[in-house]
């Protein structure tokens, strides 16, 4: 990332919260369209995905879809970076929570809750929200470089109430979330669609090959914290509710069954089970809202280049790292912005 880059977000993050709404709309959705009439690699790989994720679409069809993507992938930088402008009500109003009986029972009896995630939808906004209205969250952000910038955006984070855990450089990342784990009542939300490590585990994602994180199912495996699925999507609102939201767009969270972990395999055999579990669950919200997945890197096996992947899984190997400690991080990296 090149520091005129970093620059420009750290500048979004502090000011951000300072321009009108409407203006940053605009401004959001120029800029998607412009990158998709560009058509660079992120779009084309946008498309590849959502190619897998929809075979049925021609492709016309298709570029359409990948528009919708483009435009709810900088719908969520723009609200990210204005999120500190919205007050307690206007944030309840953006946001519409289902399936809460699957994470309210255990946060009542004083458990910490994993939550499997995908890059989807506005995941900042869902947790300023559930920090508020559910539980308290701690969450894994990944390492930016440079310094200052990661140290912004722990900033904003914790600015909206969540409590965040640096990937690199902070120590076992695991340990700290078995800690935490242990705590008492809370949330854990980890975004884990995409291997960051290279020792994620190989799943089947909607009939496709992928590869993703082991860290939810790794904790819940080792901890014994009830694991949930969930998926965030995109939402028009209207009448009272967009009135009192302060905007056209909410979130929906849902919260999905929570997976079954086995008992009566070896530890390896439940963290592959329990990906798999939580995997096939989110690719059904996939399917049905693909414009919300904002998925622009290589997810699947077969786009992997077989010799550099063949390379970098060796390295991993090598450093003799738990899998475990393959958590991605909620935030996206900054190689990911168009």
């Amino acid at each position: 990332m090149s520091l005129d880059v970093a620059r420009a977000y750290q500048l979004a993050w502090r000011y951000g919260h300072r321009v009108p709404g409407p203006v940053v709309r605009a401004l959001t959705t120029a800029a998607a369209d412009v990158t998709w009439l560009r058509r660079g690699g992120g779009v084309r790989r946008l498309e590849a995905n959502l190619a897998r994720v929809r075979p049925d679409l021609d492709g016309r069809a298709l570029r359409r879809l990948s528009r919708a993507g483009m435009r709810s992938y900088l719908r969520y930088f723009g609200e990210a970076f204005t999120l500190r402008a919205l007050t307690p009500d206007q944030v309840a109003a953006r946001v519409r929570a289902t399936g809460r009986e699957h994470v309210q029972p255990h946060l009542d009896a004083g458990r910490q809750v994993v939550l499997a995630l995908g890059h989807m939808g506005n995941w900042d906004l869902a947790g300023a929200w559930a920090t508020t209205h559910l539980a308290h969250v701690t969450t894994v952000a990944e390492r930016l470089e440079p310094e200052e910038l990661f140290q912004e955006f722990a900033a904003f984070r914790e600015s909206i109430g969540l409590t965040i855990v640096p990937l690199t450089g902070g120590g076992d990342v695991f340990r700290r979330l078995t800690r935490v784990v242990r705590t008492g009542p809370g949330l854990l939300p980890l975004l884990a669609d995409r291997d960051l490590t290279a020792k994620g585990v190989e799943v089947d994602l909607l009939g496709h090959r992928a590869r993703v994180a082991a860290g939810p199912a790794a904790l819940a495996v080792s901890s014994g914290a009830p694991l949930v699925p969930t998926a965030i999507t995109y939402e028009r609102l209207s009448g009272a509710r967009r009135r009192a939201a302060g905007g056209p767009w909410g979130i929906v969270i849902s919260f999905l069954p929570a997976v079954d972990v086995p008992v009566d395999l070896p530890r390896g055999e439940q963290v592959r089970a329990a990906t798999q579990a939580w995997v096939t669950a989110l690719g059904a919200a996939i399917h049905a809202r693909p414009q919300d997945w904002h998925m622009l890197q290589r997810v699947f096996v077969e786009d992997l280049d077989p010799a550099r992947d063949a390379a970098v899984r060796a390295d991993a190997a090598a450093s003799a790292v738990p899998a475990a400690t393959s958590i991605a991080s909620p935030a996206l990296a900054p190689e990911e912005a168009p």
